[in-house]
């Protein structure tokens, strides 16, 4: 999917961001970038690290460069999350993107905070639209 230069919305959880640009067809997938899977790769963990989620960040940083890697093309990024404090995976892309990506953190035209897991697609981009609809003329 080419976003070059174009509007999009990025719906960011923890496991995964779907973007979406403006100009794509009804019913055209949007582009996924996954986080990485603990699956497939050798770690060691104490049980006791485990069990106090030490190891629940391990990945953030590759993650979120593939957001950010993703999203730069666009001309301007609505980004679209949910939730609390250290857990709002769209507050920590923001801030991600601030640090390392000045460039794009400043394409980032709004936050909409809905609670991403629990919509249809439909859903996400009829919120986006609505969302774009109250905010283009100012």
């Amino acid at each position: 999917m080419d976003i070059s230069g174009k509007f999009v919305v990025a719906a960011v959880t923890h496991d995964e961001t779907r973007i979406w640009g403006t100009d794509a067809k009804k019913n055209t997938p949007p582009e996924i970038v996954m986080r990485p899977n603990a699956d497939h790769v050798h770690h060691h963990v104490r049980q006791g690290q485990k069990l106090h989620e030490r190891d629940a960040h391990r990945f953030d940083v590759q993650y979120f460069e593939g957001i950010s890697l993703a999203i730069a093309p666009a001309a301007q990024i609505l980004l679209v999350g949910h939730g609390k404090g250290k857990s709002n995976s769209m507050v920590q892309i923001i801030q991600y993107l601030e640090r390392h990506y000045p460039a794009t953190a400043k394409k980032v035209v709004g936050a909409l905070d809905v609670n991403v897991k629990s919509l249809t697609e439909p859903q996400i981009l009829s919120a986006a639209r609505r969302w774009f609809d109250e905010h283009k003329n100012g």
